[in-house]
């Protein structure tokens, strides 16, 4: 690492399924485990239905809470009718991370061969906030975290990192 202090993040974890509760989100309880483990903070956790709209609504609301700096979704990103959180995402959207979803694919082509072509991980930035969106599996959220946004959302990371640039990021926003 680096002779930089770590900058704990704020991170709200956003799980879209029509079935599963608190009680036997897998996947929610992988990331926020990684997360804590990591140094940073869970901001909010919940679990919304499959509605595109809806879970717009809710990307909305967290990116207009200043006590969240991350939010990661899980769910929702694979190639049926009813995965629509990537569309969600890129709704709320004002710049998309192009190359998440291209490492997130190298990464998991790795782990599940061709298969990984099937989900469509994605991120972006609103609002100062990063968003991205995760497949719902426990073993793809360990992949995203272990393999890309642990490193990522660690302002100790180099060359450069998420975090380093964090403040910078609704600068089009602010009064010149």
């Amino acid at each position: 690492m680096t002779d930089r202090e770590f900058i704990a993040c704020r991170i709200a974890v956003l799980t879209v399924s029509d079935t599963r509760s608190v009680t036997d989100d897998r996947s929610g309880d992988t990331l926020v485990a990684r997360l804590e483990a990591a140094g940073h903070v869970l901001a909010a956790r919940t679990i919304v239905r499959d509605d595109r709209a809806g879970i717009a609504a809710h990307l909305r609301a967290w990116v207009a809470d200043a006590d969240i700096d991350v939010i990661l979704s899980t769910g929702g990103t694979g190639l049926t009718g009813r995965d629509v959180t990537v569309e969600a995402h890129r709704d709320v959207y004002e710049k998309e991370i192009d190359a998440f979803g291209t490492v997130f694919t190298h990464v998991s082509m790795r782990k599940i061969g061709t298969s990984a072509v099937q989900s469509r991980a994605c991120g972006g930035v609103a609002g100062g906030t990063y968003l991205f969106a995760l497949p719902g599996s426990p073993g793809a959220c360990k992949d995203a975290w272990d393999e890309i946004l642990v490193h990522q959302l660690d302002y100790r990371h180099k060359p450069c990192n998420f975090v380093e640039i964090m403040p910078r990021l609704d600068e089009h926003l602010r009064r010149k």
